[in-house]
């Protein structure tokens, strides 16, 4: 039996990302760890509009301003990302009846404007095409309200919870920033039967922002 000259391979270098050398000589390198998808949004909101059907206030509208942060936490449904959503909102301007029935009806033509502040810390939003110039979403966040009296009835609550939801485009401007335009939205708050009086009230609003992406 004849013995073959086999020729021995030289060692090689991994096209990985940090090296280090084994035990046997060889190259490696462990892979970076990527950083995961996030944006800081800053926007407004303003209703258009207002209608009764989980909740028995009427004739108001509302305003907000406030920053919200979206993560890539929860990975991909219905060829969708999907991320994680929590909201501060710093102002909140409530336009009501300045006198109303018990259960939010306006009794005069007079207006006040009550400010508040809130916090939404649990959300979602499933985005669409988010590697693409306009990308679709669909958003729900859940929060709680605090206005410096009661709203709505003088028999109500100075705190409320709150429930958002929302569909509309973000439109890509640079490699970091995005237009926000959700023009479909709800915004519902209510005591939840805190008290025995309990209002509630539902509007319909339009929301513009200005998205930062932190991603390279």
């Amino acid at each position: 039996m004849g013995l073959t000259n086999t020729p021995l391979e030289p060692n090689t270098l991994l096209e990985t990302d940090t090296p280090a050398e084994t035990d046997t000589g060889v190259m490696t390198r462990t892979p970076a760890i990527q950083p995961v998808e996030s944006e800081l949004i800053v926007e407004g909101l303003a209703s258009y509009g207002n209608y009764r059907i989980f909740a028995s206030g009427r004739d108001c509208k509302l305003y907000t301003a406030g920053v919200e942060y979206d993560r890539h936490s929860w990975g991909y449904l219905l060829r969708a990302r999907v991320d994680y959503v929590a909201e501060v909102l710093p102002l909140i301007l409530l336009n009501e009846p300045a006198q109303t029935t018990t259960w939010g009806s306006p009794l005069t033509y007079a207006r006040q404007i009550v400010p508040g502040v809130g916090i939404s810390p649990i959300g979602f939003r499933i985005l669409w095409r988010s590697n693409k110039a306009i990308k679709p979403y669909l958003l729900a966040k859940g929060g709680i309200l605090v206005f410096d009296k009661k709203v709505l009835s003088s028999e109500a609550t100075y705190q409320n919870f709150s429930l958002q939801s929302a569909a509309g485009v973000q439109v890509k401007l640079t490699q970091r920033l995005d237009l926000r335009l959700g023009l479909f939205s709800d915004f519902h708050f209510s005591n939840a039967f805190a008290v025995p009086i309990n209002p509630g009230l539902d509007v319909m609003n339009a929301n513009l922002g200005l998205s930062y992406h932190f991603r390279k």
